[in-house]
C-alpha cells in the first residue's frame, strides 16, 4: 500500500471527524425528543440554521476534548485505505465512515441509532457498490436478509434494539459486496467485541443496556480489513 494514499485517507478521516462532535451532541436525544437547542453545560443556545450544526471542534466552546474524534476518524480511514487499496470502491467506503462514526458517537451517548443516518450509510456506499460490483448484488442482498432475519429474532428475545437490527442489515449488505468471508468476520467480530464488555459490566455489577452500534461498525471494519481479494 502506497503511504501517500494512507496519509491522504487519514487526513480526510480526521478532517471530516472534526465536524462530528456538535452533530453527535445535538442528535443524541431520546426517540421522541427534539434535537438539542443549547449546551447543557453553559446553557448557551446554538446558532440557528447551518452555523448551529456545522462546527469544527468540540460541541460547544465551553467543552473540550475532541481529539478522540480526530483520532477515530483518521484511524478508520487509514485502515480502510490499507485494507481496500487504490480501487474505485475506496472513496465510497471513506464517505461511509463519516455517518458510521456519527452513529457510533450517538449510540454511545443515548443508546439510539437514528434511522435517517442508517439510511444515509446505506445509500452512500451500497448504491455505488451495486453499480461497481453488479455481480455481487445477489450475495449482498442474501447477506442482508439473513442478518436482518437473525437479528430481528434476537430483538424479539430482548437482546437487541431495532436500531441495531437495521444497522446490522445495512452493514451486512455493504459487506456482501466484499464476499462471504467479510460478512462472517463482520458479524462475529461485533459479538466478540461486545461480549467481553458485557461480561465485565456484569462482574462489576453494572446492569443495563449496552450500545451495540459501535461494535457493529467496528466489526464491519474488521470484515473489510480481512476481506478476500
Amino acid at each position: 500500500m502506497a503511504p501517500p494514499l494512507v496519509i491522504i485517507a487519514a487526513a480526510f478521516g480526521a478532517a471530516t471527524a472534526a465536524f462530528l462532535p456538535r452533530l453527535a451532541y445535538r442528535l443524541a436525544v431520546g426517540f421522541a425528543d427534539p434535537t438539542r437547542l443549547s449546551c447543557a453545560n453553559c446553557a448557551r443556545p446554538f446558532p440557528q440554521g447551518f452555523p448551529g450544526w456545522v462546527r469544527a471542534g468540540a460541541a460547544c466552546s465551553c467543552s473540550g476534548g475532541y481529539a478522540s474524534a480526530l483520532l477515530g476518524g483518521g484511524t478508520v480511514a487509514a485502515v480502510l485505505a490499507i485494507a481496500v487499496g487504490p480501487v474505485p470502491e475506496l472513496p465510497f467506503y471513506l464517505l461511509a465512515a463519516v455517518p458510521g462514526l456519527l452513529l457510533a458517537m450517538i449510540d454511545r451517548r443515548c443508546l439510539r441509532l437514528p434511522d435517517p443516518l442508517v439510511g444515509t450509510l446505506a445509500v452512500v456506499v451500497a448504491v455505488p457498490l451495486a453499480i461497481l460490483r453488479p455481480e455481487r448484488i445477489g450475495l449482498a442482498l442474501v447477506a442482508a436478509v439473513a442478518v436482518l432475519t437473525t437479528y430481528t429474532l434476537l430483538a424479539f428475545l430482548g437482546g437487541l434494539g431495532l436500531g441495531d437490527v437495521k444497522l446490522a442489515a445495512v452493514l451486512a449488505l455493504i459487506l456482501g459486496f466484499a464476499g462471504w468471508p467479510a460478512v462472517v468476520v463482520g458479524v462475529l467480530a461485533a459479538h466478540l467485541i461486545n461480549g467481553p464488555i458485557a461480561v465485565f459490566r456484569l462482574l462489576t455489577g453494572r446492569r443495563g443496556p449496552i450500545a451495540f452500534g459501535p461494535a457493529l461498525l467496528a466489526g464491519a471494519l474488521a470484515g473489510l480489513a480481512l476481506q478476500q481479494p
